[in-house]
């Protein structure tokens, strides 16, 4: 089983950045936990990080037919990035959006995302752990 992993904008800055809301953690611990977990799990994860929405695409792009799932935490393109969006309703695999925050309890414009429609789930609210329970979620169910 090989599942995708996308990190969007700014989330390189993982703590540093408001560790308030976003937590202490930073990114490379996550991604090392992640591939812990996935490996334990018996499945390959690709991580991919990138403040650049065309990157994403092409990233998707790349793996198309590739994978069997696809974690995403877009960061701002939840709200606005369509082209990502289209990517990812192209892949025809599972998808789960993770958030760190609840984007809910935030700012109105947090509340609107153009990749939650064609998103299988989404987990926000949760911290970093989110990304783990998206992962175990995949294994599951493709297992």
């Amino acid at each position: 089983m090989h599942l995708l992993l996308l990190h969007g904008p700014n989330l390189n800055m993982l703590g540093r950045r408001e560790p308030a809301i976003y937590g202490s953690t930073t990114l490379d611990e996550i991604n090392a936990a992640l591939q812990e977990q996935a490996g334990a799990a018996g499945a390959t994860l690709t991580v991919v990080q990138s403040n650049h929405e065309g990157v994403l695409v092409d990233t998707l792009q790349a793996h198309w037919g590739r994978i069997d799932g696809i974690i995403i935490n877009p960061g701002a393109l939840t709200h606005y990035g369509l082209s990502l969006r289209d990517a990812l309703a192209a892949m025809d695999v599972p998808i789960v959006e993770v958030h760190l925050s609840n984007v809910y309890a935030r700012e109105a414009f947090r509340h609107t995302s153009v990749v939650a429609p064609i998103a299988t789930g989404q987990i926000a609210g949760l911290g970093w752990r989110g990304y783990g329970l998206a992962l175990q979620w995949l294994v599951e169910r493709l297992g």
